[in-house]
């Protein structure tokens, strides 16, 4: 059995007595085989009278209860695991966070989720009772067979381990096959999954027809894959019945002879050729269940490379120091980040201090490393090299959830969910009253539009804010940031890019409030943000090149109506994205 299952099934002890149901289930009615061959035997034979037959007809509807019992205990053992699995992983995606998870497209850790683990309801539900019975009723049918007949017990004896070592040999191929198939799948999920999300912008420079072509040719990957793997199913297959039926043939053409030349009586005969296929169909089934359970053991170890990874020095450990509350000073000593498989560092040797209650810009060109610097002061990464240091405690030696609950954090994308707008307003708050989600939205400038949706803020939002307005998301994300009127450091990534300038004007006004007596460190790329900041640092290739006080930053930016003077020559001054959502 899956070491990593197993380990899974003897912590969840419902799961456990249903795993333990299922195999007694399985074992029962493998054994009752004898007993059905006994009294089959016999009656045909003549030993037993016609009586017996009700009692043949028995055991057969008690193979069968036991048969329906397996069943319903089996599919309860699957959902169980795949609960307990999907349960789990949540939690450590949670724990890991986006960046931490950044060697995995987002798609294949949903198909791995959700169809990957799917896959197990084979394994569990087929493949383990299959073993159980492997395990028990051979074995029984050789005690029985060497009781009634020597030289057809020795015959079964002899070929009997072909039929394991076999489907071993072909179980070799079949793993490796099956693994590239569950490869092909999850990039294939998720593909499709970053494709749909990303189909505006797709369409937008006008690459939606291409990457058609890239979903037909992962799809046709898929296919092939597939169809290697049912190839090589298939083949063990007949590997095995060929087997099998040779077997059989070496037993049931002995015993023909020996019945003609009246040296075995009628009885006997009957019973071993009733028996002998008993002994090898439960290794047939068990290597015919094997092929179709392979694609669950290869998403049960891509989920549990998930949940064993140890290379996550930013998770909360036991017995650390919780953080101080007030306003932090924020230090990076000689930091440097690396990311898997990116031969440059995200940062190189970056040295800053951050005051208590100061407002600090950073400015520079996509990929110069300054989202890294947010997730940094997020926990999400640790420092490959250096420290980062809050009021002078190492942020890996501080309690990360108390350090997160001083933090207010609104990113470039806001993620807003499936339900109402007061509900996503008080996500990081959720003891909010409605008094307070109102404050909020009032002072983020939402509290307008709000009110003119059909059931204000009851009306449910889209998932991922599909009915709202770039401008609308962006400032229920900044309600959010209100709703949490404790915390002392705000974040913010970008907050006003692809808005248009009624609304980045209304996105400006907020966060001059929101940052009042904050310290806040704000990724920036618009002239109207850059002027809130009492100083602005400039990223290049993960270095910090400038570093500049200014003199009078604008506390009191213009309000939601019209748009500042640097606002209307932004770029001129600083390169944008080039788009605009309404």
């Amino acid at each position: 059995m899956h070491k990593d299952l197993l380990r899974l099934i003897r912590g969840e002890q419902p799961v456990l007595r249903h795993l333990a149901v299922t195999f007694a289930a399985a074992m029962a009615a493998g054994l009752l085989v004898l007993v059905q061959a006994e009294l089959l035997a016999g009656v045909l034979s003549g030993r037993f009278t016609a009586v017996a037959l009700a009692a043949v007809a028995g055991v057969v509807a008690l193979r069968a209860l036991l048969a329906w019992t397996q069943g319903v205990f089996a599919g309860r053992t699957a959902t169980g695991v795949k609960s307990a699995l999907r349960h789990r992983l949540l939690a450590r995606f949670r724990e890991l966070g986006p960046v931490r998870l950044a060697g995995h497209r987002s798609g294949e850790l949903v198909t791995l989720t959700g169809r990957g683990l799917d896959g197990l309801d084979d394994y569990l539900t087929g493949y383990l009772p299959s073993i159980a019975v492997a395990a028990v009723v051979p074995l029984a049918v050789l005690v029985r067979l060497f009781a009634a007949d020597l030289a057809s017990a020795v015959i079964v004896l002899v070929t009997l381990p072909l039929i394991p070592i076999f489907g071993a040999l072909v179980g070799m191929t079949t793993k490796a096959v099956t693994e590239r198939q569950y490869r092909a799948l999850t990039r294939l999920g998720g593909h499709f999954l970053d494709v749909v999300r990303g189909l505006p912008t797709l369409r937008a420079f006008g690459r939606a027809r291409y990457q058609a072509t890239v979903i037909r040719e992962v799809a046709g990957a898929h296919r092939s894959a597939t169809m290697r793997t049912l190839r090589v199913a298939f083949l063990s297959s007949l590997v095995l019945e060929l087997c099998a039926s040779l077997s059989l043939a070496l037993v049931a053409v002995p015993i023909g002879l020996r019945l003609l030349g009246g040296t075995l009586d009628l009885s006997t005969a009957l019973l071993v050729l009733l028996l002998a296929p008993e002994a090898y169909l439960p290794l047939r089934a068990m290597g015919t269940r094997f092929h179709a359970s392979m694609e669950g053991v290869a998403a049960a170890d891509a989920a549990f490379s998930v949940l064993d990874r140890s290379d996550d020095p930013a998770a909360p450990a036991p017995g650390r120091a919780a953080a101080v509350s007030g306003r932090p000073r924020i230090e990076l000593e000689n930091v440097t980040v690396r990311y898997p498989g990116r031969a440059d560092p995200a940062l190189d040797g970056v040295t800053l201090t951050i005051e208590p209650g100061e407002r600090v810009a950073l400015v520079g060109e996509s990929g110069s490393g300054k989202s890294t610097l947010l997730n940094l002061l997020l926990g999400f990464v640790p420092p490959s090299e250096g420290r980062v240091l809050v009021d002078g405690a190492d942020l890996r030696t501080l309690d990360l959830e108390t350090w997160r609950a001083r933090l207010a954090f609104v990113p470039q994308r806001a993620h807003l969910f499936t339900t109402s707008v007061a509900d996503n307003i008080r996500l990081g708050a959720p003891a909010a009253s409605m008094d307070e989600v109102r404050r909020a939205a009032r002072a983020a400038y939402a509290d307008e539009f709000v009110g003119e949706l059909p059931d204000g803020y009851e009306t449910r939002v889209g998932e991922r804010g599909a009915n709202l307005s770039a401008g609308q998301r962006q400032r229920i994300a900044l309600a959010r940031a209100f709703c949490r009127p404790s915390t002392s450091v705000l974040l913010l990534d970008e907050p006003t890019a692809r808005l248009d300038g009624r609304s980045e004007a209304a996105v400006v006004a907020a966060t001059a409030e929101l940052s009042k007596d904050r310290t806040a460190v704000i990724v920036a790329h618009r002239p109207a943000m850059i002027e809130l900041a009492d100083r602005v640092i400039r990223v290049h290739e993960g270095r910090v090149v400038a570093d500049t006080t200014r003199a009078e930053p604008a506390l009191a930016p213009p309000g939601p109506g019209a748009a500042s003077p640097q606002q209307e020559n932004a770029g001129d001054e600083i390169p944008t994205s080039g788009r605009v959502e309404r």
